[in-house]
């Protein structure tokens, strides 16, 4: 999963897990969470040294994770930090909180941004 890695962004190895985790989940397994989930989600994240790195989570079609804007229009736009994705994909930064603080911003289907979470989750019990 290489080529989903960005030098620079701890969120890249997350991302690069999860992109993992699709891929060894059975085709069961990525249907149920395509029916669950049911969107695009676009990250758009900064790190340290101001530069930004986008990755989609298609979870509308493919199941799969990929580097770069989607093909289609994302259901969900999430623009935030490096360092605060990584808290808020290990669990120590409540993703609620950092939208009403200003740490997240979302665009689009802001409901379908609460299911990031899951995701999230679904992918780590899977590794």
């Amino acid at each position: 999963m290489s080529d989903i890695k960005e030098d620079g962004f701890a969120s890249s190895e997350i991302l690069s897990n999860l992109a993992t985790a699709f891929e060894k989940m059975s085709d069961s397994d990525r249907k149920a969470q395509i029916k669950k989930t049911n969107g695009v989600f676009q990250i758009d994240v900064k790190n340290d040294n101001g530069k930004t790195a986008t990755w989609t989570i298609d979870l509308k079609e493919q199941g799969k994770v990929s580097k770069g804007a989607p093909s289609k229009k994302a259901d969900v736009i999430m623009t935030l930090a490096d360092k605060h994705f990584v808290e808020l994909s290990e669990g120590k930064l409540n993703g609620q909180k950092a939208f009403m603080t200003g740490l997240l911003k979302v665009k689009g289907n802001v409901m379908m941004a609460t299911k990031l979470d899951a995701v999230l989750k679904t992918a780590k019990a899977k590794l």
